[in-house]
């Protein structure tokens, strides 16, 4: 049986999500419906990538959430951790393969984009508590060799997508109730006038948190804005704001704290009120041009500002020394970027093929200041200047990229990516004992990337892919040197890492599929922290480490019943010995760190399942939800470790359409067996404050009402 080419699709925006439109000649015929854009420049249908790529559509997102965070509706996607920390004055902990595993705060390693506007900065340091999943259409979730050519720190991809308006007016409200009195309010509107589609969404969260001193509140605002100016332009505008104004921080746990009470805060944390505040607004416009029927130009500029105040818990006696920061971190962010692309379509003999070139730019400027977080007796209010500095940070990557079909059976995708990164640091608050800590360091990368598929029939492709990435330290990693004295940590290195996939994929529509990884990630100069204490963090390379595992994925339909299931191993170690630091201070590592130790944050195993039942003619739908996650490591050392945990969760839902009306109620209960557990870790924490429990058993109850014009 010959096996149909695949349909080439372009896209209108940089490096994510994307306006896919038609690229080949007529005469190719389709594949799957279901297309995403996980390369850069390249969209096609997940089926045929040679890549492992997941999309969440944003239904699954909402049906019977919250509907305010990733880890809800991520669980499902294998290699993929994404832990809800129990803590909004921290930002949700995120891994792909393991990458990303050691973040302490925010998510490193892994390149966010939200409707193709990059989350993360030049340095590799992202966000994703602005992602508004109440409009989103989709979440695509890129993890493997590819993800090589989104640049730095790009162990892995994730991009949203918000909905479209149109093409009827629609009005939508949402609310929900549950546990620790928490309250979310949602409401959208969405529609098209003319040639312009309109989509405006905000949401509301209050929260008490499960633990003491978790309180928060988080606004968030989403815009999207499409104008199809003449049959070969469109212009989209996004506009995505974020108010956090107040989210207290417990802090992590040491062990026997734990154990005695998980709800409690951290002593510190009351002494010294640790709570964060974040405001965000960014802007971005999109053109696509349909130059003439092979070649298309598309450009995407942005800009935005991100403000952010927190209080941390170090002691006064701590901060007597001249060069330490203070507890109080006050940060003003300007960032702003673009992205050129040129896209050439065509046919061979073989078949149709696209070729992309393009430009990237991004840069950031930080106003950092530290204060003090006393003033005489009293604690946890802003006191004197500790530090001032100004840093900057710049990419520039041009980048290249082939897709190819290849006869009847075989199709190519091959890129290359070469990445300059420039960061700077201009220390304005030198005093007797705080040296000038002014520094700049650049780093630059080659990164290729190359995939083959073979469509051994219509429901099943085999494909390998390889890749070449690379993760820059951060500005914060670069910031402070172990033994203490000026300048910028500038001996530390990139981390160089191969990679390489084997995989499958079968199905036949929408009543079953079945995927499955093989993979390999060996990785040179590993970034691992040095010493943390005192508000000083320090970090080192780490001479090797090897990523290793297999996916599995599956779901089936049969019935009114429907089955999903999602596997991973992922045996993530140190590949050799090397030293690091024990308590402070510390001027030399002395600790052994053995070669065979496993790499802090990240569990050898995860399983997502689930069993839903729906009947259609009576609106009713129920699910439950197991989830699995094997030991976590705390340390490099493996000193300790969070508890293997499984977990059980129930949700079920009932609608009704009347007329122009479509009325929703839901309800969820989560950790339906009461279990106490650690939902996530704080890799290699100084004080030994790894711990972050996880809920008891909680429940949600909501509604949702929509009309339509």
């Amino acid at each position: 049986m010959s096996f149909p080419r695949a349909r080439l699709l372009g896209v209108a925006l940089c490096a994510g999500p994307a306006l896919a439109q038609q690229a080949t000649p007529p005469e190719a015929p389709t594949l799957r419906a279901v297309t995403v854009t996980a390369q850069p420049g390249v969209a096609q249908s997940a089926f045929d990538t040679p890549a492992s790529v997941d999309v969440v559509e944003g239904g699954v997102l909402r049906s019977g959430q919250w509907g305010v965070n990733l880890s809800e509706g991520l669980a499902r996607v294998p290699g993929l951790v994404v832990q809800n920390r129990q803590n909004f004055a921290q930002d949700l902990q995120i891994s792909s393969r393991g990458f990303g595993a050691r973040s302490t705060f925010g998510v490193r390693g892994i390149r966010l984009y939200a409707d193709g506007i990059p989350a993360a900065s030049p340095d590799g340091q992202g966000q994703v508590s602005h992602f508004d999943l109440a409009s989103a259409q989709r979440v695509e979730v890129l993890r493997g060799p590819f993800s090589v050519l989104y640049g730095n720190a790009s162990g892995g991809v994730i991009s949203i997508v918000t909905a479209d308006g149109g093409p009827d007016t629609e009005m939508e409200a949402s609310a929900a109730i549950g546990s620790n009195d928490t309250r979310r309010a949602s409401t959208q509107a969405s529609g098209q006038t003319g040639r312009l589609r309109w989509r405006v969404s905000g949401t509301r969260l209050d929260t008490d948190g499960w633990r003491g001193h978790s309180a928060a509140r988080r606004d968030n605002l989403n815009a999207k804005l499409r104008w199809q100016a003449s049959d070969d332009t469109e212009l989209t505008l996004v506009l995505n704001e974020l108010s956090l104004p107040r989210a207290l921080d417990p802090l992590g746990l040491r062990r026997a704290e734990w154990e005695a009470d998980p709800r409690q805060a951290s002593p510190d944390a009351l002494r010294f009120d640790t709570r964060k505040t974040v405001d965000q607004l960014q802007v971005g416009a999109l053109l696509a041009h349909r130059l003439d029927a092979d070649h298309r130009l598309q450009l995407t500029v942005y800009g935005g500002q991100r403000d952010t105040l927190q209080f941390q818990s170090i002691p006064p006696s701590v901060q007597a020394a001249p060069s330490q920061p203070g507890g109080v971190i006050d940060l003003t962010r300007a960032y702003r970027g673009l992205d050129l692309r040129w896209i050439r379509q065509g046919r061979s003999a073989a078949g149709p093929f696209t070729l992309t070139g393009g430009l990237a730019v991004e840069g950031t400027r930080d106003h950092r200041r530290g204060w003090e977080n006393f003033v005489g007796d009293q604690l946890g209010v802003q006191g004197g200047l500790r530090r001032d500095e100004i840093n900057r940070a710049w990419s520039v990557a041009p980048y290249v990229q082939g897709q190819w079909v290849l006869g009847e059976r075989w199709s190519a995708l091959a890129g290359l990516r070469q990445t300059w990164v420039r960061l700077e640091s201009e220390d304005r608050y030198i005093r007797p004992g705080n040296a000038d800590d002014s520094g700049r360091v650049r780093y630059a990368a080659l990164t290729p990337a190359a995939g083959l598929v073979f469509h051994a029939t219509e429901g099943l492709n085999l494909y390998a892919a390889w890749g070449r990435g690379f993760e820059t330290p951060t500005l914060n990693e670069l910031a402070y040197r172990a033994d203490g004295s000026a300048g910028l940590n500038d001996r530390l290195e990139p981390a160089l890492s191969r990679q390489w996939e084997l995989g499958l994929k079968a199905g036949r529509e929408a009543d079953w599929s079945l995927s499955a990884a093989l993979f390999q990630a060996r990785t040179r100069d590993e970034l691992v922290v040095l010493a943390n204490a005192g508000g000083r963090a320090s970090f080192q390379n780490a001479p090797g480490t090897r990523r290793r595992g297999v996916e599995l994925a599956g779901h089936a339909r049969w019935a009114s019943w429907s089955g999903l299931v999602s596997a991973t191993w992922l045996d993530a170690t140190y590949t050799q010995d090397f030293l690091t630091c024990g308590a402070p201070p510390c001027r030399a590592p002395t600790l052994p760190v053995a070669a065979g130790s496993r790499m802090p944050g990240i569990p050898r195993t995860s399983l997502y399942g689930e069993l839903a039942w729906a009947q259609r003619p009576w609106g009713l739908h129920t699910a439950v939800e197991l989830r699995r996650v094997g030991e976590v490591p705390v340390d490099d050392r493996n000193t300790d470790a969070a508890p293997a945990y499984t977990v059980l969760g129930w949700r079920a839902g009932l609608e009704q359409v009347r007329g122009p009306w479509r009325l929703q109620q839901f309800v969820r209960i989560d950790n339906l067996a009461d279990r106490r557990f650690v939902g996530s870790v704080i890799v290699n924490e100084g004080n030994r404050r790894f711990f972050e429990p996880a809920p008891g058993r909680q429940w949600m109850l909501g509604l949702q009402a929509s009309y339509r014009f």
